[in-house]
């Protein structure tokens, strides 16, 4: 399998949050992380989304960071864009599963999708990847509990699996805004720079195929 390029890094920013005193881990652009243990995921998103999922029961728990690639690909079902999205979900709840989850208990909670990256395309890249994850989990079958989409804001948002506990704050006031947007700059242009190649063989049934092509048909 060919994996999209910058879609599975695992996230390695472990630190001691003093504020909530508790171990935590800090999720950049292109990141995700799983967890069983009682800790906090943290994350600062402007027009990049971050799925935050659980099982209900064991409180297994994770996050991913991403965007969809800037394109004009005009195939829906064979996009690029859309295929690296599916991947970056697809890490994630395969990780979750692998670390115990079961899939019929799991719940997610979606954030970010902000127009802070609006000016760079014609489209509003926050909205699109605000749609796509909506949409994936639609078909997936995973219930959304929350969200905090869309709006002009980065936010900052502090996940406990454990608990299913969300604190979502919005950014901005002390030029927060400025480093999100450079990083989210950075992390587009290399997206843009590097051709997500290959069949990526994610499904497991050809129903499962058919479920995903939805979401790239209908996003």
């Amino acid at each position: 399998m060919n994996a999209p390029v910058l879609a599975k890094s695992l996230a390695t920013n472990l630190y001691f949050d003093q504020q909530f005193g508790c171990q935590a881990v800090k999720l950049l652009p292109s990141e995700y992380y799983v967890t069983n243990a009682d800790m906090m995921l943290v994350t600062v998103l402007g027009s990049c989304v971050a799925a935050c999922v659980r099982d209900t029961v064991s409180g297994i728990g994770g996050m991913n960071h991403f965007m969809l690639p800037d394109e004009n690909d005009s195939d829906r079902l064979l996009s690029a864009s859309m295929r690296y999205g599916a991947y970056a979900m697809e890490m994630l709840l395969n990780e979750l599963i692998k670390a115990g989850a079961r899939r019929e208990r799991l719940e997610a909670k979606v954030f970010g999708g902000g127009a802070v990256l609006a000016g760079m395309t014609t489209l509003n890249i926050g909205d699109r990847n605000a749609q796509f994850v909506l949409r994936y989990l639609e078909v997936e079958q995973i219930k959304v509990t929350a969200q905090d989409l869309l709006g002009a804001q980065p936010r900052k948002v502090c996940f406990m699996p454990r608990s299913g506990k969300v604190m979502v704050k919005k950014l901005g006031q002390r030029g927060d805004d400025a480093i999100v947007v450079k990083r989210e700059q950075d992390y587009a242009r290399q997206l843009r720079g590097n051709q997500v190649r290959g069949a990526v063989e994610l499904f497991s049934s050809p129903a499962r195929a058919a479920r995903q092509a939805s979401v790239a048909e209908e996003t």
